[in-house]
C-alpha cells in the first residue's frame, strides 16, 4: 500500500517496489512505474495501484469422480500481474487519494477468477476417472491439467495475469470413503505385522527348542563322561587292589624268603656251633686222656668247688672223701668211654 501524506492543498505519494504506480489526470498519464514518488492534487488525480510480485492463492474446491464419489482437491496457485496497464484496465486497483487504500476489492477479483479456471480444469479431468484412479496418481495430474489450463486460458492473458506455478496439496475423499480405502491397506499391514509376530514367535520356540536340544545333549554328554568317569575309577580302584595285592605277595615272598635265609643262617650257625663245640669235647677229651688222674681229681674237684653253694666252714673227713672220690673216678671213665665212642664214630 502506498503511502500518503497530506500537505495543504497537495498530498504526496511515496510507492514501493512491489507496487505498480499510475497517476492519471483528466486522462493524461503523469507518473507510471514502480518506487515513484510526487505530488498530486487530490481533486483531479486517479491513481492506479497494481500489485507486481509473486502471489500465492490456495484454491479448495469439490469435484466429483466417475464412479460418483466426492473428493476435496487442495491446491496452491503463484502468479503474477505481467502488465499493469492492461489489469489496471480490466480490473478496479484505483486506490483512495486519502488513505491510499483500494477503492474495491481488486485481489478477490483476480482470485476468484483464478480459482474458477482451475476448478473448471479440474472438475472435467475429475470427473473422467474413478476414485481410486484420482487417489492413485491424481496429484501429478492434476497439478499439470491446473498448470496448462490457467497458463492456455485467454482471459487471463487478456487482463495480464501469468500463473507461474502450481501444486496440489491435497486429494482428500469423504472420511467413510478414506477409512474404506484405508481398511484393505490396514489389514494387509496388520496381517504383515501378525505374520512378523508369528515368524518371531515360531523363531523364538525354535531358539527354546534348539536351546533345549543342546542342554539334553550337555545332559547326556557329562552322563556318559561322568559313567567314563565311574568305570575308569572302578578300574583305577581294582588295579590299586591288584598293584596292594601284588605288593603285599612281593613283601610276603621277600619276608619268607629272608625268614628262610635267617633259618638257614641260623641252622648253619647252630651246625657250626654243634661241630665246634663237638671238636672242642674231641680235643678236652683227648687233653683228658693224657692227663694224670691225679690232675684229673683236682680239676675235678675245682669245678665241683664251683657249682657248690657258698659254704661257710666245711670240715672234711675221710669217711666223707673216700665215696666220693670213688664216684668222680667212676664218672670220669664214663665220660671217657662216651669220648672215646664219639670220636669213633
Amino acid at each position: 500500500m502506498a503511502d500518503i501524506k497530506s500537505y495543504p492543498l497537495v498530498r504526496h505519494l511515496r510507492g514501493t517496489a512491489t507496487m505498480h504506480i499510475r497517476h492519471q489526470r483528466q486522462g493524461k498519464l503523469l507518473h507510471d512505474g514502480p518506487a515513484v514518488s510526487f505530488f498530486f492534487s487530490p481533486l483531479g488525480a486517479v491513481i492506479s495501484e497494481v500489485p507486481v510480485d509473486d502471489r500465492d492463492l490456495s484454491l479448495m474446491f469439490h469435484a466429483r469422480t466417475s464412479d460418483f464419489q466426492d473428493i476435496a482437491v487442495q491446491a496452491s496457485v503463484t502468479f503474477r500481474v505481467t502488465d499493469p496497464e492492461v489489469a489496471s484496465s480490466r480490473v478496479d486497483f484505483a486506490i483512495q487519494p486519502e488513505t491510499g487504500r483500494w477503492r474495491g476489492t481488486p485481489l478477490e477479483q483476480v482470485a476468484g477468477l483464478l480459482t474458477e479456471t482451475a476448478q473448471q480444469q479440474v472438475l472435467g479431468l475429475i470427473a473422467g476417472r474413478p476414485l481410486a484412479g484420482v487417489l492413485a496418481d491424481g496429484v501429478a495430474v492434476i497439478r499439470d491439467q491446473i498448470m496448462r489450463g490457467l497458463t492456455a486460458d485467454a482471459r487471463l492473458a487478456e487482463t495480464g495475469i501469468a500463473v507461474i506455478g502450481a501444486r496440489v496439496i491435497a486429494i482428500r475423499p469423504e472420511p467413510e470413503v478414506e477409512k474404506a480405502l484405508q481398511t484393505p491397506t490396514r489389514e494387509q499391514i496388520q496381517q504383515e505385522a501378525d505374520r512378523a509376530t508369528y515368524e518371531r514367535r515360531a523363531s523364538a520356540v525354535e531358539h527354546e527348542r534348539a536351546i533345549a536340544e543342546n542342554e539334553l545333549q550337555n545332559k547326556i554328554e557329562l552322563a556318559r563322561r561322568q559313567e567314563q568317569l565311574i568305570q575308569q575309577h572302578g578300574v583305577n580302584t581294582r588295579r590299586q587292589a591288584e598293584d596292594a595285592a601284588e605288593a603285599d605277595r612281593i613283601e610276603a615272598a621277600a619276608a619268607a624268603s629272608r625268614e628262610q635265609r635267617l633259618a638257614e643262617a641260623r641252622a648253619a650257625g647252630t651246625q657250626a656251633l654243634g661241630q665246634a663245640k663237638a671238636v672242642a669235647e674231641a680235643s678236652l677229651v683227648a687233653a683228658y686222656r693224657s692227663t694224670p688222674q691225679a690232675t684229673l681229681l683236682a680239676m675235678a674237684a675245682r669245678d665241683l668247688a664251683g657249682r657248690l653253694p657258698h659254704i661257710g666252714n666245711l670240715i672234711l673227713t675221710p669217711d666223707l672223701l673216700t665215696p666220693l672220690l670213688t664216684r668222680l673216678a667212676t664218672t670220669d671213665a664214663v665220660q671217657a668211654g662216651a669220648v672215646d665212642e664219639e670220636t669213633q664214630r
